[in-house]
C-alpha cells in the first residue's frame, strides 16, 4: 500500500474523536512490528524515526528511513512516515528527499521567542516541500539533556525532568498564540506525560487537554505515551488527544522478549532466535495501543 501522510491519518482521527498513535522505528525489526501490529488491529498507524534514531544509523538518515518505507509500502495497514524530534536544520532540510511527508521539528529548549522563530522558519520550509509540521511547546520531560525548570540538573537519581513538577504545562493561551504565530499543523503539549516512562503510572491533566482542545486550532499530540495506563489514554483521547506517540514500550517489550530468550539459552548465538519474539512482542504492544486510542 502507498505511504499515508501522517495529517491525514491526523485529520482522519480527529474527525472521527478517535486516536492515531505514532511508534519509534529504531531497528528494522521496530518498523516490521508496527506493520504487523497494524495489520493485527486493522487500524493506521505513524511510522517515526527521530534524530536520536539517526545519530544511533551514523548520522544517516536515506538507509533507515528507505528501510521503514519499503515496510511500510510492503504493508495491508494505512502508514505513514515521520520524522521525530529533530532540532537540526540539516536534518529537516534531508527530510523531503528521504519520503517523509511530515517532520516533528522541537525547538523547545530554546525560549519562548526563539522556539517561534525556529519553528516558524521550520514550517516555512516544510509547507514549501510539502511536509505537515508539528512542534513542541512546554517541557514533557524525559529526554536527554532536560534540564529542572530554572535551568539547574535533575536531582541525583531521577535523571530526567519530572513532568508532573510545578511549571511543567503548557498554557492554553501561549499554546493558541504559538500556533497562530508558527503556523505549525499540530502541537505537542505538555499535560503530564514524560519520556523514556517504563512503568505505566503517569496521570494526566484533563481537565488542561480540554482547555487546550477549546482553545488551540490545531491537533494536539501528546508525547512520551508509554508511561501512560489505557485508561488515561482513553480519557485523552476523549478531551481532545489526536495523535499519541509511544516509543519506550516498544524497546520495553522487545528488551524483555531478548532477556528471556537468552535466560533459556545462554549460549545462543543466532541472532534471528531472539529478534523473533521479541519482533513479535513489539507487534503486539503496538496492537494493544492502537485497539485503545483508535477503537
Amino acid at each position: 500500500m502507498p505511504l499515508v501522510g501522517s495529517g491525514e491519518l491526523v485529520a482522519d482521527a480527529l474527525a472521527s474523536g478517535r486516536g492515531v498513535a505514532a511508534f519509534n522505528v529504531i531497528t528494522l525489526e521496530h518498523a516490521e512490528a508496527i506493520a504487523a501490529g497494524a495489520e493485527a488491529a486493522g487500524m493506521p498507524a505513524i511510522l517515526q524515526i527521530s534524530e536520536n534514531a539517526v545519530r544511533f544509523h551514523g548520522g544517516r538518515l536515506a538507509p533507515v528511513a528507505a528501510a521503514a518505507a519499503a515496510v511500510a509500502r510492503a504493508s495491508g495497514a494505512p502508514l505513514a512516515l515521520h520524522l521525530d524530534h529533530v532540532e537540526s536544520f540539516e536534518l529537516l532540510r534531508a527530510a523531503p528527499e528521504s519520503g517523509f511527508g511530515s517532520v516533528m521539528f522541537d525547538a523547545s529548549k530554546l525560549s519562548y521567542a526563539g522556539n517561534v522563530a525556529a519553528t516558524a522558519e521550520a514550517v516555512r520550509f516544510g509547507h514549501a516541500h510539502g511536509m505537515w509540521v508539528e512542534a513542541e511547546l512546554g517541557r514533557i520531560g524525559g529526554k536527554p539533556g532536560d534540564r529542572e525548570p530554572g535551568g539547574g540538573e535533575p536531582e541525583e537519581g531521577r535523571g530526567t525532568l519530572d513532568a508532573h513538577a510545578p511549571g511543567v504545562r503548557t498554557d492554553p493561551a501561549e499554546a493558541a498564540a504559538y500556533a497562530a504565530a508558527t503556523g505549525v499543523d499540530a502541537l505537542a503539549v505538555a499535560v503530564g506525560s514524560s519520556h523514556a516512562m517504563t512503568e505505566r503510572t503517569a496521570v494526566l491533566d484533563h481537565a488542561l487537554i480540554g482547555e487546550l482542545r477549546e482553545t488551540v486550532p490545531v491537533p494536539l499530540v501528546l508525547h512520551g505515551s508509554s508511561g501512560v495506563p489505557d485508561g488515561e489514554l482513553r480519557r485523552a483521547v476523549a478531551a481532545g488527544m489526536t495523535k499519541i506517540n509511544v516509543g519506550t514500550a516498544l524497546n520495553t517489550a522487545f528488551t524483555g522478549a531478548v532477556r528471556a530468550f537468552l535466560a533459556q539459552d545462554a549460549r545462543a548465538v543466532d541472532p534471528r532466535g531472539y529478534l523473533l519474539p521479541a519482533r513479535e512482542a513489539m507487534a503486539r504492544t503496538v496492537a494493544a495501543f492502537l485497539k485503545v486510542v483508535g477503537g
